[in-house]
């Protein structure tokens, strides 16, 4: 574990690699020092429905992000902001209290920065009885050789996959890697998770479900993002399509992130998931770019 330990001194958990010696209290790239950071632990009932079900997901959004997009939707904790400062110990408590609270499954928010001391709380939980499904909810942007870290303790990756232009990229999320990060990283979810596995009411057991969020004035980036997933990974993964970008404060000066996704735009890119053949897809319906489905990062069960 010490080894281990040593990732974060001079930090490279995350492709930023940014040094910093997060153990001393240093923050990284991510915004956030070693001291595990939690803004909420609570049922969350937004996810794809064989994620959230009706009873929700146990949902644990960490503070702090290794990729800092400017449309970011929960910038309060994103940048480290927000969230309390718990042990390690306590996070897998709140694992087990999500468990009894009848969560579908453990759902670990944007927690890549903490990924050592996530991969401790969670062998830590598995030893005192955890058992639903943990879920490992992720920007994309991930090192593949850290993930494996997490072999054998994720049961479900659900990453996003924002990118196939690296221009998009570096304008957005100041990462012109991040196309080939992401394909690196998949690949290694994919490998760990294996073939999408149900149960009998529907909810996943293991697994993949790639996201991809279309962004106002950019479907060709979406509709190369569609086309990589499926013609490299078939039926071996799921596709959520979502439209519910919301223009946040932040970028209202921006001539296309200002506005929201027009229907056309996305009836665009759901044409094109047809025509490919795509059928393990979610898409969204009605009215979803409302700041009004961002949770209340105010600690609640942290």
């Amino acid at each position: 574990m010490n080894e281990i330990n040593e990732l974060q001194k001079n930090c490279h958990l995350c492709p930023r690699n940014c040094g910093a010696d997060r153990i001393a209290g240093e923050r990284g790239f991510c915004g956030v020092t070693a001291e595990i950071m939690v803004a909420r632990a609570a049922l969350h009932m937004w996810e794809e429905p064989c994620i959230s079900g009706k009873e929700g997901s146990g949902a644990v959004f960490f503070s702090g992000c290794s990729l800092g997009c400017v449309f970011c939707q929960n910038r309060m904790i994103s940048r480290g902001q927000s969230g309390k400062v718990i042990t390690t110990e306590r996070l897998a408590e709140i694992f087990l209290d999500l468990q009894r609270q009848k969560a579908n499954n453990i759902n670990l928010v944007t927690a890549g920065h903490f990924l050592v001391q996530v991969r401790e709380a969670l062998i830590l939980a598995k030893a005192r009885g955890l058992t639903i499904p943990v879920v490992y909810n992720s920007s994309g942007y991930e090192k593949a050789e850290m993930l494996r870290l997490l072999d054998g303790l994720v049961d479900i990756y659900l990453p996003d996959f924002k990118y196939m232009e690296s221009e998009l990229a570096g304008k957005y999320s100041h990462a012109k890697d991040y196309p080939e990060t992401a394909k690196e990283a998949l690949a290694e979810m994919v490998c760990q998770a294996g073939t999408p596995e149900f149960d009998d009411r529907g909810m996943m057991k293991k697994g993949v479900i790639v996201r991809h969020l279309l962004l106002p004035g950019h479907v060709r980036n979406s509709r190369k993002v569609l086309e990589y997933l499926y013609e490299t990974y078939g039926n071996q993964i799921y596709i959520s399509l979502m439209n519910q970008y919301t223009p946040m404060p932040a970028v209202m000066e921006d001539p296309q992130l200002s506005r929201k996704v027009t229907d056309r735009e996305y009836e665009r890119l759901i044409d094109q998931a047809i025509s490919l053949g795509v059928t393990n897809c979610f898409i969204q319906e009605g009215e979803t770019a409302k700041e009004s489905f961002i949770p209340e990062f105010d600690g609640e069960g942290v």
